[in-house]
């Protein structure tokens, strides 16, 4: 058994970072026959990804996947800590597992991921959950055939969680929720520490994989017939810095002369996005003209508690910077409210910003306390009728420049990648180069094409397109 420990996640040293690669065990290939998983994911897009290499561990072991939680013999959770909405889901689901638990002890239940990773978390499952059977984090996802091995020999609870800085283990497998779209890992962990931010504990320190494995698993990717790549990371434009040699601008262009039709990536902190990489995303077509940048907050006394280290002045610069030199860019965005002893002239101040930016859309989150965090001991000086109060209005602001920007699109023939059907009855979906949904009519041949559609109705979170033949 190990236990997380958050003295422990803390630390960074300059300790070299193993990087090796998977082996697959033969020997526990079979323990799977004739049964079935089931996987439900919370939280970013690194934690979906986690969960494609999960089903691909599960399904090398002759397991099979399930959408019904009723026909499973392996459920696993794979959390995320980042709020605490995402802690009190988990918990709420975790009611009908222990149901289903009773009803058949012999299923195998199971949690992973950030949440794993909490000190406070593990402690609450040793002694309110002690039914669940296997707990996993995030720097050894790679041992879940071991980790399933060993509690169905020894039929007692396994805690499987390193507080580490962590490694880099490459050829793990994947089974892609997508024939099209793709993620890809290029670094783990993050050293920012920003003061509410849980991720440097749960994910480790900041390292960054060897650009010729990413490149290597793209142009896999590209000859199995993927039109899109989105590269992921907690500060995905930080890659780099930890090897002393090619850095976020190097890959995105090698990434983008791998003939991959369309690159993306997330999520970027305005503190790394240096000119090279504005540079080279505004050179490459296939680079889309999208970009996600979390502002946080629009006053510089809450930025500099929040340890962002960034001042909204220069958050603007390197807005301004981005829409004068990337022809047709959308910019998202991520907003806190209420953080503490945030003040109504700060509030204000956040409200500026985003009628000077005119996001094309923003995250907008009240400020969720994490434990262990330093804005965990800080004064939370506002009610929470105030921040409900404050977010409403944030919305609402956010809302009206969501469609504004969406109305410019109306009449005009734009690129979509037809992904996926649509949640709208008869319609497929897609998203433009500048990650707009569009729902269109069109017959299910068109699914995995990039087409060019005609925009004839807006809404402020979608549109609504025809394909110009």
């Amino acid at each position: 058994m190990n236990i997380p420990s958050l003295i422990e996640a803390k630390k960074r040293t300059n300790n070299k970072v193993r990087n090796y690669k998977y082996i697959k065990d033969n020997k526990l290939k079979k323990i799977g026959l004739n049964k079935k998983y089931y996987i439900k994911t919370y939280g970013c897009q690194m934690n979906v990804h986690d969960s494609e290499n999960i089903k691909a561990l599960l399904e090398e072991m002759s397991f099979k996947e399930t959408v019904v939680l009723e026909d499973a013999d392996v459920i696993l959770l794979n959390t995320c800590a980042i709020r605490e909405n995402a802690h009190n889901k988990v918990f709420g689901f975790l009611g009908r597992v222990k149901h289903l638990k009773e009803i058949k002890p012999e299923i195998i239940t199971g949690i992973c991921g950030c949440m794993a990773q909490e000190e406070n978390v593990i402690e609450e499952i040793r002694n309110k959950y002690k039914w669940i059977d296997i707990v996993f984090g995030t720097h050894n996802i790679h041992n879940l055939p071991n980790i399933l091995n060993d509690v169905i020999n020894n039929s007692k609870q396994e805690i499987e969680v390193f507080s580490i800085e962590g490694d880099i283990i490459e050829d793990i497998p994947v089974k892609r929720d997508s024939k099209y779209k793709a993620w890809v890992n290029i670094m783990y962990g993050c050293d920012k520490f920003c003061t509410y931010c849980i991720v440097p504990y749960t994910r480790g320190k900041q390292r960054s994989r060897n650009m010729d494995d990413i490149l290597n698993e793209v142009k896999d990717l590209v000859r199995d017939g993927y039109l899109e790549v989105t590269l992921l990371g907690q500060n995905v434009n930080a890659y780099g810095k930890d090897l002393n040699g090619p850095k976020m601008s190097d890959l995105l262009e090698n990434v983008a002369k791998t003939g991959i039709k369309r690159v993306r990536f997330v999520t970027s902190h305005p503190w790394d996005f240096d000119d090279d990489m504005i540079d080279v995303i505004s050179k490459y077509d296939n680079i889309m003209p999208y970009i996600h940048l979390p502002l946080q907050s629009g006053s510089n006394r809450i930025l500099k508690l929040m340890g962002r280290r960034y001042t909204k002045e220069q958050y603007i610069d390197l807005f301004n910077k981005l829409k004068k030199k990337i022809p047709n860019v959308a910019i998202t965005t991520d907003i806190i409210v209420g953080f503490p002893l945030e003040e109504k002239q700060d509030f204000d101040e956040t409200l500026d910003v985003v009628k000077t930016c005119k996001f094309d859309s923003a995250f907008t989150f009240i400020f969720s306390k994490r434990e262990g965090t330093p804005a965990a001991k800080m004064e939370d000086n506002v009610s929470l009728e105030e921040k409900n109060k404050r977010l409403k209005q944030l919305n609402e602001l956010v809302n009206k420049y969501a469609n504004i920007n969406n109305q410019k699109y109306l009449g005009k023939i734009v690129p979509v990648l037809i992904e996926d059907y649509s949640n709208k009855e008869g319609y497929l979906m897609g998203y433009t180069d500048t990650m707009k949904l569009v729902n269109i009519k069109a017959p299910k041949c068109y699914m995995g094409k990039i087409v060019n559609v005609k925009i004839t109705d807006i809404k402020t979170w979608s549109m609504t397109g025809e394909i110009i033949d």
